[in-house]
């Protein structure tokens, strides 16, 4: 199971990209609010016992000065996967791409780009496929996708050329 929290109701339209990623490799999942800065102890409380209740990995996103992913990953032995969202406040979302991305040695937040929550899930999902065949398969199964789609695009954009 994966846990996807965000620091606000307003980084649900981000977030939920990771949700349909793992909605696609049939990964569970819960979503949740959980703020560093406003619920501290709920946020405390998820990190702490999010292995206990069978999450193997947390996809944190938040906007602005963005403690979420860095704070929950401070308290789980889980990995965590972090998303700077680009909120109304935000410096072009550079305060919450920093503030994830500069963690301390020895609390590592793997970060991906922001606003690419669909990122976090497919990182997610990798790092379940790590451990598991059926999940590996799905995953190489994807990647042959994605392959594909770039080979059947050759094509239609070579008869563009001036030969």
């Amino acid at each position: 199971m994966v846990g996807i929290i965000m620091g606000s109701k307003s980084d649900l339209n981000v977030m939920q990209e990771a949700a349909k990623v793992l909605e696609q490799f049939e990964i569970p999942f819960e979503i949740t609010v959980v703020s560093a800065h406003r619920t501290p102890e709920r946020m405390f409380d998820y990190a702490k016992n999010a292995a206990g209740r069978g999450i193997r990995v947390i996809i944190a996103g938040a906007g602005g000065a963005a403690h979420l992913p860095g704070m929950v990953a401070s308290i789980t032995p889980l990995p965590v996967i972090g998303v700077p969202v680009k909120s109304s406040n935000s410096i072009d979302g550079w305060d919450s791409i920093l503030s994830i991305l500069q963690m301390p040695n020895g609390v590592p937040v793997a970060t991906v780009a922001l606003n690419a929550a669909q990122n976090a899930g497919i990182l997610a999902a990798q790092i379940i496929a790590s451990g598991d065949k059926e999940m590996l398969k799905k995953m190489i199964v994807f990647k042959e996708g994605l392959k594909n789609k770039v080979l059947d695009s050759i094509d239609e954009v070579e008869k563009f050329s001036s030969k």
